[in-house]
């Protein structure tokens, strides 16, 4: 990784350290007041069963509630996020649930191994320049067919977010993006978007939920 990956990284981990604690008991039960959301991560998990299952990851996974819902609706559900910090507040919330500490930049997962791939409100940090080194690891990662689901912020600027959560000191910045790019984006990395839907919830002022799934090529039919 170059110095400037590193930077945003750094950023990226050191303020979810700060605010983890803060962070889960604020967003928590946040599911119950988002029917859209709760909808469409009902759909991936039928995707995934409608497959024949398999592991899911949900990357930049926080303090485990996606996680956590998407077991409760029988998808064998892991947990990865570059903070250790959530990392430890997601086992303290949800035990029994895998929890690893990861980047989306580099996946510690084997090509081709999951059935299923979340990313929900994750990709906010990542700058326009690595979209496209992330959404390759989720290609990599994801096995023919496989879905993913993506949650972001909708718009077209970026915000330095210096505070958050309760007060605490962030150092980060909040990428918003149109869904047409979001489309390209994913299409050059070697999905096929199946639904697209712009909601505005207590997720987000103005969110987008992308459903897609990894094109299968001559060579894998």
């Amino acid at each position: 990784m170059g110095r400037n990956t590193d930077s945003w990284l750094d950023d990226t981990r050191m303020s979810y350290d700060t605010i983890a604690n803060t962070y889960a008991d604020l967003t928590r039960d946040l599911l119950d007041e988002t029917p859209e959301e709760r909808a469409a991560l009902a759909a991936f998990a039928d995707i995934v069963h409608a497959q024949g299952g398999g592991r899911v990851a949900d990357v930049g996974c926080g303090a485990g509630r996606i996680t956590a819902h998407l077991c409760q609706l029988a998808v064998d559900a892991f947990g990865i996020d570059l903070s250790p910090k959530m990392i430890e507040v997601a086992r303290r919330d949800h035990p029994g649930l895998p929890f690893e500490v990861g980047s989306m930049t580099d996946l510690a997962l084997a090509d081709a191994s999951i059935a299923g791939l979340v990313a929900w409100y994750s990709l906010i940090h990542i700058p326009d320049d690595e979209l496209a080194t992330v959404l390759a690891q989720f290609q990599r990662v994801l096995r023919p067919g496989g879905a993913l689901l993506l949650g972001y912020h909708v718009g077209d600027e970026s915000q330095l977010k210096t505070q958050g959560y309760g007060g605490h000191p962030m150092r980060l910045l909040v990428h918003r993006r149109q869904p047409i790019r979001m489309r390209a984006w994913l299409n050059d990395a070697g999905f096929v978007v199946e639904s697209d839907t712009t909601v505005t919830s207590a997720e987000s002022p103005r969110g987008g939920m992308i459903l897609a799934r990894r094109k299968i090529t001559a060579r894998e039919n």
